[in-house]
């Protein structure tokens, strides 16, 4: 499996200026992305079951936009990563990056409520 950097979650910077550092629309934000994420998960790892490479790339490409767009810099990486290794049909690839998402996911709901206003 490829090296992808995971050391930035999220990045702040880039949330304060999607929310224009309003701390409530950033908690908002970032809780909604990790629910809606959070479900794109299991999907993906449905289509990844079913060797179904179209399904994959279409559902990481769309939560790869998401977390780019809101700063969750790591989440986005790993998507992007599935649906390269997608379109190559390198299903235990999308398999070790989906576990490592899963893992991302559980550290943005984490950066979430340090958000707390």
């Amino acid at each position: 499996m490829q090296v992808i950097d995971t050391s930035v979650t999220l990045d702040k910077q880039q949330l304060r200026d999607v929310t224009l550092d309003d701390p409530d629309l950033m908690q908002e934000i970032l809780a909604a992305l990790v629910d809606d994420t959070s479900q794109q998960v299991q999907l993906l790892e449905d289509a990844i079951r079913a060797r179904d490479a179209e399904r994959c790339m279409r559902l990481a490409h769309y939560s790869k936009g998401a977390c780019a767009n809101v700063g969750a810099i790591s989440a986005a990486a790993l998507l992007k990563h599935i649906e390269t290794r997608a379109s190559a049909r390198q299903f235990q690839e999308c398999t070790e990056a989906l576990v490592a998402l899963a893992q991302q996911i559980n550290l943005l709901r984490q950066e979430a409520t340090t958000l707390a206003p």
